[in-house]
């Protein structure tokens, strides 16, 4: 299976690639793929606007680096308040899907007490 990441998803996905360390756009494409061994995919469509909007609300920085051969590229980090968005994110996506399996896992309330 694979699929593209739905918008929803592309900015705590940055920002998890982003929280291990410093990356450049295209890095952290793949290594959502990686992580995600191939399932999903994420196009240049999608990744470049979300680092725009997460740049400009203050949850990661970019800075050019000159390469020695090459086009400079922009790296990323994440920022103190990418971090603290980023846990907000993930304990949300965490009981999201703790519901979601409860209905698809058929639990009941009775089975479970």
């Amino acid at each position: 299976m694979n699929r593209d990441v739905s918008k929803g998803d592309v900015p705590a996905l940055i920002l998890a690639v982003l929280s291990a360390g410093p990356c450049h756009g295209y890095a952290i494409a793949r290594e959502i793929e990686r992580r995600s061994q191939k399932v999903f995919h994420l196009r240049e469509g999608s990744l470049y606007p979300a680092l725009r909007v997460l740049e400009q609300d203050g949850l990661i920085e970019g800075k050019w680096e000159l390469q020695a051969s090459g086009p400079a590229r922009k790296t990323y980090v994440i920022t103190e308040a990418g971090r603290v968005s980023l846990a907000r994110r993930t304990q949300a996506w965490k009981t999201y899907a703790e519901a979601i399996d409860a209905l698809l896992g058929g639990k009941t309330d009775a089975q479970t007490a």
